[in-house]
């Protein structure tokens, strides 16, 4: 599939995907969010490594998360058994809460010269496309921006060998070009690139 036509795919799902939302409420999110706080920090901004944070989040990306730990497309043996329990409005609050928590930068050791390869190779495979120019992420895409560097190379393998959950496919695909050199280039880009929150 081309790039085109993945970006006509991803812009119709995800007015089909917005146009179905539901609005999370922030306060109660708060309060659903404290079994979270061990793991992925009191704010979303998490401290573990390999652990990703939350804050800053698109709503739509967290939400489907969610869902996908809760149907058994992605699995976890903390997020699933908690992900089983989740009502759709547990969900939406959730993901409204983690979307309204400003994001900051994990301290990390990152390299500068894998990071500059990184960023040549996020314009060159067109991450910038979906997860905005600055990283920050939008809808039902993540923002990268600032996340765990071993969290990012867990994920971006696992979709190079075919083995992470992933809703439409599209990341799967992207990760398929990718050499075990240029996955180390690109996870370190993000992960020195400023944490700014998605708008």
């Amino acid at each position: 599939m081309s790039l085109r036509l993945m970006t006509l795919a991803l812009f119709v799902w995800t007015l089909a995907a917005v146009s179905s939302a539901q609005a999370g409420d922030v306060d109660a999110g708060r309060r659903k969010a404290e079994p979270c706080a061990a793991c992925h920090g009191a704010d979303g901004n998490a401290t573990i490594v390999g652990m990703p944070s939350l804050a800053g989040q698109p709503a739509w990306f967290t939400h489907w998360a969610l869902i996908k730990f809760r149907d058994g497309r992605r699995k976890d043996p903390v997020m699933s058994p908690f992900a089983a329990r989740l009502s759709d409005v547990d969900m939406a609050d959730l993901s409204a809460y983690y979307a309204a928590q400003p994001p900051r930068r994990r301290p990390q050791a990152v390299d500068a010269a894998k990071a500059a390869a990184g960023k040549e190779l996020a314009s060159l495979h067109h991450c910038t496309s979906c997860h905005r120019p600055d990283l920050s992420g939008q809808n039902q895409v993540p923002r990268l921006a600032g996340q765990d560097l071993e969290y990012l190379l867990k994920l971006l393998r696992a979709y190079k060998a075919q083995t992470a959950g992933d809703l439409e496919g599209l990341m799967t695909q992207a990760a398929q070009p990718l050499s075990a050199a240029d996955i180390e280039n690109l996870a370190h880009f993000m992960a020195i690139s400023p944490a700014s929150p998605a708008p």
